[in-house]
């Protein structure tokens, strides 16, 4: 047959190169509204859930009795039920209802139920939802510092410069797992470096994840993962009570840490039992909020190409994102796995959570290039942070990074290196050369780094850990040759374990170590002129970028 010329060109654009697929229920292939999703139903029998969304307490999974026991408040539920769900709905996007009176509803809601009201709601609502139901009334992002040789130097580098963008929080993790030390060393120096009180994580097995936490070497956790079917948490050897106790062994060492789920993990591992992604995911949302946990990283996250590939499925991700904050959790709301070749689908996919805002925008932003992504690469990356940048100038909206200038990145760059330099020195790990610390400084990403001894990096690093080397080390170090700006930070990140206040929902550090979190900066939002408002000097910021043309650059 003679082809269309047009459409020649349209199956030659990238975004023909993504999956889709057609809506298949008896597999989970579908992003709301399973025809086999339960019917919403509670009934409450001396202050017990004896029946949740159609099944009688003798035929809960375990999943079911947690979320019955622990997840939903038996005082309100069977008042909340019997809410009209498109009351609910109209509710979120109500500026004369305030988020605490959603909230107060939202402990009562079963899982098929909060699917319910999300049915009634478009992307432009649940927007209008999030910008009122998230937790801290200021937004902010994460990022990712990774890179394919897990060279040190590299990720010290990086994490600077990631700071000075902005990013409060920063996660690495590894290709070889016996160089995660090494990483989160390297994570903590040039974090402090960017700026004072960034918090950083190193994505591990959680043992070593949580052993790294208690030296003092990461800030917190978020990789502790749920799961929204009984089949998929026995597969992993955990239960809802296991990860529970998890969360409370970090908790006690002064350790801030979320969970992580997201819609299509079910499918992905083989069993959704014919539920939509949706549903289950709530299901996960409701396990965090009955495991006391502070917040959840959400929003697919691995799992995104599978939602990405069914109708709805983008919206079903808002949906989940905006759940988490209806039931009072701070939400690091995705936008890290890279899921189209379409930059109009990626960017389309990131402005659902950057233009309400969430407590984290991307749980992942990729500080690298997305060749250095250890994380499977990001839907934004170190190439899109001019596009980043003029966006939240053109809408006049807090994506919280900031435009920086050559020089500064260039300066703060060779600060960290230098500095992850003399604390390898001090502590006896094999040899920062000033040629590496000079290809740091002007790196792009890890092809334009020489090369390390990676077998004796390894024999290092497993030797940071028998030592016994904790922050205080790390500290010593720094103070001792010549950094002792750097070493004031990273003593004030350890007395932040001491005190505890970042366990609170939501919470980051200034730059000052002050923390800002949902109970000293609550949202809220009630409409315009309310909520957050971008100030005179974040305004000024944000538009200050160096590509624009200045009166001051024409001779007049």
């Amino acid at each position: 047959m003679k082809r269309s010329k047009r459409f020649e060109a349209l199956a030659a654009r990238p975004v023909n190169q993504d999956g889709f697929v057609v809506e298949w229920p008896e597999v989970g292939l579908i992003a709301m509204g399973s025809p086999n999703d339960p019917v919403p139903s509670i009934k409450v029998v001396n202050g017990k859930v004896v029946e949740l969304d159609g099944k009688k307490r003798e035929e809960f999974d375990f999943i079911d009795q947690f979320i019955a026991d622990y997840a939903i408040d038996a005082n309100i539920a069977e008042k909340a039920m019997a809410m009209d769900s498109l009351a609910i709905a109209k509710m979120l996007v109500d500026i004369n209802v305030s988020r605490d009176e959603v909230v107060k509803v939202a402990r009562g809601l079963t899982p098929a139920k909060l699917v319910d009201v999300f049915d009634k709601m478009n992307v432009v609502e649940m927007m209008m939802a999030v910008q009122k139901m998230r937790a801290r009334k200021i937004p902010s992002n994460q990022c990712h510092v990774t890179n394919l040789q897990d060279n040190p130097v590299q990720i010290a580098a990086e994490a600077a410069e990631a700071a000075l963008r902005g990013f409060d929080e920063m996660e690495t993790t590894v290709g070889v797992v016996r160089y995660a030390p090494f990483n989160a060393l390297s994570l903590q120096v040039g974090g402090q470096v960017g700026r004072g009180g960034v918090l950083i994580q190193c994505a591990l097995e959680e043992a070593t994840e949580l052993l790294l936490g208690m030296r003092g070497i990461t800030a917190y956790a978020e990789t502790i993962s749920v799961y929204g079917t009984e089949n998929v948490f026995v597969d992993g050897d955990d239960t809802p009570w296991s990860k529970g106790f998890l969360a409370s062994a970090y908790a006690s060492r002064g350790l801030k840490m979320r969970f992580t789920s997201g819609t299509g993990s079910e499918v992905q591992m083989g069993y959704a039992e014919g539920k939509s992604m949706l549903y289950l995911e709530i299901r996960c949302i409701l396990i965090t909020k009955g495991a006391g946990v502070q917040g959840l990283q959400n929003g697919s996250i691995s799992c995104i190409g599978v939602p990405g590939a069914v109708p709805s499925g983008i919206r079903a991700v808002l949906a989940e994102n905006l759940c988490t904050t209806m039931l009072d959790l701070e939400v690091a709301s995705g936008n890290d796995q890279t899921f189209s070749h379409s930059d109009m689908r990626r960017t389309a996919r990131l402005l659902m959570q950057m233009l309400p805002g969430t407590d984290f925008i991307t749980s992942g932003y990729s500080a690298t290039p997305n060749y250095d992504n250890m994380f499977a690469g990001s839907n934004v990356d170190a190439e899109d942070f001019d596009d980043f940048n003029i966006i939240q100038r053109d809408l006049k909206v807090d994506g919280g990074l900031r435009p920086v200038s050559e020089a500064e990145v260039i300066a703060v760059r060779n600060k960290a290196a230098k500095a992850l330099q003399v604390v390898f020195r001090e502590l006896g790990f094999p040899a920062i050369t000033d040629e590496e610390v000079e290809a740091a400084t002007y790196a792009h990403g890890s092809k334009d780094m020489p090369p390390r001894n990676v077998v004796e990096d390894l024999k290092a690093a497993e030797e940071m850990m028998n030592r016994g080397i904790t922050g205080i080390d790390i500290v010593k170090a720094l103070a001792k040759n010549g950094f002792a700006d750097i070493a004031q930070n990273v003593l004030n990140m350890l007395k932040q374990r001491i005190s505890g206040d970042y366990l609170h929902t939501s919470s980051i550090l200034d730059k000052d170590f002050n923390v800002v979190s949902a109970v000293n900066c609550c949202n809220d939002y009630a409409g315009p002129g309310t909520g957050y408002r971008i100030s005179k000097e974040r305004w000024d910021e944000i538009q200050n970028i160096s590509q624009a043309i200045k009166p001051s650059d024409f001779d007049v």
